[in-house]
């Protein structure tokens, strides 16, 4: 079983959890470890090339996806629009089209690197906080999709459900030094994303595939 992974701190807790969970089960996987960021996720699930992502979700409507996903209720800090030219971020699928919907215009920006420039005083719009004062609901920035491999999937994603990781702090230290952050920023952060997608979510999610 091949897993493609988004390269972003957001998904640093389901990374954790998921080498725990290879290596205590007999089952046969492999875990991807070439990090990409979400249009090329998205490309290589459709392709066959991985079995399973989180994807973003404007692309996962004829997938097979899980109840989990990247979600943030009111703020993200990491999915931000700049105040000037319109232009997309490349990274980027859902976000460019959350901002079309909420017919915003300036420069979006996703990821570690709109987080980045967010706790060095950086300004903008938070893309989340936008949809919030719009529909009163978290948004759904990923799902976790597959094209193979469909109950090993879903049994990992119940169980990622029910668990709560903890990162060792080795890693927190290693992955927020990567990105010019503190362990303590790198916390934060992780506190405004969960992953389990309740009623809220899903209708939020529905709203946006609509619009």
């Amino acid at each position: 079983m091949l897993f493609g992974s988004i390269s972003y701190l957001n998904l640093l807790p389901f990374q954790v959890f998921l080498k725990r969970y290879i290596s205590n089960n007999a089952a046969s996987m492999s875990y991807s470890h070439n990090r990409a960021v979400p249009s090329t996720i998205n490309k290589a699930l459709k392709r066959r090339a991985i079995h399973a992502a989180f994807i973003s979700s404007v692309e996962s409507r004829k997938c097979k996806c899980t109840d989990l996903g990247i979600i943030a209720h009111k703020k993200v800090y990491s999915v931000l629009l700049l105040e000037g030219k319109n232009q997309t971020d490349p990274a980027s699928a859902t976000s460019n089209q959350l901002a079309n919907i909420l017919n915003l215009q300036g420069k979006v920006l996703i990821g570690d690197a709109a987080l980045k420039y967010y706790l060095d005083g950086g300004e903008g719009l938070d893309l989340a906080e936008e949809w919030y004062s719009k529909t009163g609901l978290p948004f759904v920035f990923a799902r976790l999709c597959y094209n193979k491999h469909g109950k090993s999937i879903e049994k990992l994603a119940h169980t990622f459900a029910q668990t709560k990781v903890k990162i060792p702090q080795y890693i927190l230290k290693h992955e927020a030094k990567k990105r010019g952050i503190t362990p303590k920023q790198l916390i934060w952060y992780l506190e405004h994303i969960y992953y389990k997608l309740d009623w809220k979510a899903k209708l939020s999610l529905k709203k946006f595939l609509s619009a």
